[in-house]
């Protein structure tokens, strides 16, 4: 599951940004929800939060729905990565920021904002956070969700259609489209930068349980 011990993945600061990637519906928002549930009541809302890339998608409210449709959410290029890179700035240096609101409906940004303020673990998910250099180096460690793709494909359907207002045609078609390729051109080459391989994806209760004791560690360290 390891590409490299964990005791070795050490902090640079007094803030640990921690990136969960890995293919669309490989189980990032669950493995990373599942550490921040579990260790928030232990930690407390000073410790431990998470900022989703997804929230990072480009403004699209000056374009029409039709073009919006068009865009290819999948390739690195759909996020405003260096609005990111600058928010986790921020947040290292004990600012608060005001992460973006992104609407699947809408496909654009909503016109409110969500306060984050500073904690000392910052979990960030997503799909793309490994693909520019500048915001790969701000995490001190990355997890690679490594999860099979018709798992994944099973996953997005069922996700797609109840939450986000989807039909099965414009899923699928987008998947064949661009998910899969770009999975294959942009996601799966991230792989050789994690520090941690996770299978068999967000339930996986092992690899859970050894990022919150690595979390426990460097929040123990910050209080002494």
């Amino acid at each position: 599951m390891t590409q490299s011990s964990i005791k070795d993945l050490l902090p640079t600061s007094k803030h640990t940004i921690i990136a969960i990637v890995g293919a669309s519906a490989s189980g990032k928002s669950l493995f990373a929800q599942t550490i921040y549930n579990e260790l928030l009541p232990e930690l407390g809302e000073q410790s431990i939060s998470i900022v989703k890339e997804d929230a990072y998608y480009h403004d699209q409210s000056h374009l029409p729905m039709e073009q919006r449709l068009l865009t290819n959410y999948d390739h690195p290029n759909a996020f405003e990565h260096e609005l990111l890179s600058e928010h986790l700035t921020q947040l290292s240096q004990g600012n608060a920021i005001q992460t973006p609101i992104y609407c699947y409906k809408t496909h654009t940004r909503t016109a409110d904002t969500t306060t984050l303020l500073a904690t000392k673990i910052i979990l960030v998910e997503g799909i793309m956070l490994l693909a520019d250099a500048e915001l790969r180096n701000k995490f001190s460690i990355k997890v690679y969700m490594d999860t099979p793709l018709d798992i994944c494909l099973i996953r997005r359907i069922k996700r797609d259609i109840l939450e986000r207002g989807r039909s099965l045609e414009s899923v699928t078609n987008q998947y064949v489209n661009t998910v899969r390729p770009m999975y294959y051109e942009h996601i799966k080459p991230l792989k050789r930068f994690a520090d941690i391989v996770v299978t068999r994806g967000g339930k996986n209760r092992m690899a859970i349980e050894l990022i919150k004791a690595k979390i426990r560690q460097l929040s123990n360290n910050y209080n002494e």
